[in-house]
């Protein structure tokens, strides 16, 4: 294995010559390694599901057309995860000039201190390697951005310890985006910025180049330029520069998981469910597909805001409060393990609340309102996947007869489970919830309170804070009236 050059000389002995190093731009860079991974047939963007067919085909033609673009969508449709990931198409180390502020290619520095540097050092020049994820640059598109933070400025301090002028080209300190020459520069909520900030990026958009507080110079930057911004501010009457649009090159929008599968897949890698603790946790399927259920019906609700859209964080942030909230059951009753169950999910609502914006009518319901009519419909949902074409009349009838239930949401399986046992005809579906004869009680339990939910929210059966699940209330026929006779007609 040869020995990494350190100094320009060892550079150009190596097989990292001037033509290898110089002869590829970023994009180039980026569109070369792209097609390698094609043809190999990897992952292009690991961790994001749901895209392949979508989005990914289109950022993979953005890349190979060498363009810089956009992300527009909703929030929670991972528009960063992928933007993170675009340094997986950059080589894994470059040589830059030792101590550089803007990564400087050894062979052909562009900052004037790299410039007088080489020329006086030579082949004695110190070589540095930057990692591909150092190539990646991102900015929070806020207000206060000033051009300073993006292009950069003069630094009267730099100037007085170097004793120079200040139009002297070395007194200048660089923004963030000469700091991603060699690599990506990426802006999140684009058009948050000021108008005057985006007008800033023309230059480096068409011609490739920046110039700073008026200097007669110009630093030909080597740099990929993506973005992401909401569909509503990336319009004309939103809060875009129209020139700015014209300049990038591709614009792709994101979604929310088209499946509740490709939903599932997601909550299961980013949810922190396997917990550190001593208990065992069980997240039994149907409250898998219930929590995401609920972000599918939030997102279709005409009482919540479309233009905000519903997070993906809601089914990850719910999960992990459901799974705490059955931990902390299990907890109080000394057991070691601990299933997930419908009161679990009711227990998560404050992590739901804040995850969605209501239009006036939802207002004035109440967001907590609004997240507990959309469990029970998820509920309801789900519960007709699993059991829709089940005979549960014999525990309707049961009901029906004068039987309730109520429970305390902390009750110990076993004894929630016998309360199970009593109900007729109920055990004897639980086996297509996976709680079949030699079931652990906390999983016979979380099932059978699923079932009873699930009529509930068919209005089988009735449930309140008083009385727990009982009789659904039947309404009194209207009664027969006696046709009442012709009105006398008077000439």
């Amino acid at each position: 294995m040869s020995q990494v050059p350190h100094t320009l000389g060892d550079l150009r002995r190596s097989h990292w010559n001037e033509e290898r190093v110089s002869r590829r731009s970023v994009r180039q860079e980026m569109r070369e390694n792209a097609l390698a991974l094609v043809e190999r047939g990897e992952t292009l963007f690991p961790g994001i599901h749901g895209y392949e067919d979508t989005v990914v085909p289109q950022i993979i033609n953005a890349i190979l057309s060498r363009h810089n673009f956009i992300l527009l969508g909703l929030r929670g449709q991972a528009k960063s995860r992928i933007l993170r990931s675009l340094a997986n198409f950059l080589d894994p180390q470059i040589p830059v000039v030792a101590g550089c502020e803007i990564n400087d290619n050894p062979y052909r520095p562009i900052c004037r201190a790299c410039r007088e540097h080489v020329a006086a050092e030579g082949d004695r020049t110190l070589i540095a390697w930057m990692a591909r994820e150092e190539r990646y640059v991102e900015k929070l598109a806020t207000p206060d951005v000033t051009i300073a933070d993006i292009i950069g400025d003069v630094d009267p301090i730099r100037a007085a310890r170097g004793g120079r002028d200040l139009a002297d080209e070395l007194t200048i300190h660089y923004g963030l985006l000469p700091r991603a020459n060699r690599g990506i520069f990426a802006i999140n909520e684009l058009p948050d910025l000021a108008g005057k900030i985006q007008v800033g990026l023309f230059n480096i958009m068409q011609e490739g180049d920046i110039q700073i507080k008026g200097y007669p110079i110009r630093l030909p930057l080597d740099v990929l330029l993506v973005f992401t911004a909401n569909p509503e501010d990336y319009t004309a009457r939103g809060k875009i520069i129209t020139p700015l649009k014209d300049r990038i090159g591709s614009e792709i929008r994101t979604h929310y998981p088209a499946t509740v599968a490709e939903a599932m897949a997601i909550t299961a890698q980013e949810a922190w469910a396997e917990r550190d603790g001593k208990r065992q946790v069980r997240i039994p399927d149907y409250m898998r597909e219930l929590v995401e259920e609920v972000a599918f019906l939030a997102r279709e609700d005409k009482k919540v805001d479309k233009r905000s859209g519903v997070s993906q964080r809601l089914p990850i942030s719910s999960l992990e409060d459901a799974v705490s909230s059955a931990e902390q059951r299990a907890a109080r009753n000394h057991e070691t393990l601990a299933v997930v169950g419908p009161s679990d999910i009711y227990a998560a609502i404050p992590s739901m609340t804040g995850k969605f914006e209501l239009e006036y009518e939802g207002e004035l319901r109440g967001a907590e309102t609004i997240a507990r009519e959309l469990v029970r419909s998820a509920m309801g949902k789900v519960y007709l996947k699993y059991l829709g074409n089940a005979d549960l009349e014999p525990v309707v009838q049961w009901f029906e007869e004068g039987g309730e239930l109520k429970l305390a949401p902390d009750a110990p399986a076993p004894q929630r489970a016998a309360a199970m046992r009593k109900i007729n005809g109920l055990c004897e579906h639980l086996a297509a919830l996976g709680a079949g004869p030699k079931a652990e009680p906390a999983v016979e339990a979380s099932a059978g309170e699923f079932i009873l939910e699930g009529l509930w929210a068919h209005k089988r059966i009735q449930r309140n804070e008083e009385r727990g699940f009982h009789a659904a209330e039947r309404r009194a026929e209207p009664r027969e009236t006696a046709p009442r006779p012709p009105r006398r007609q008077y000439n």
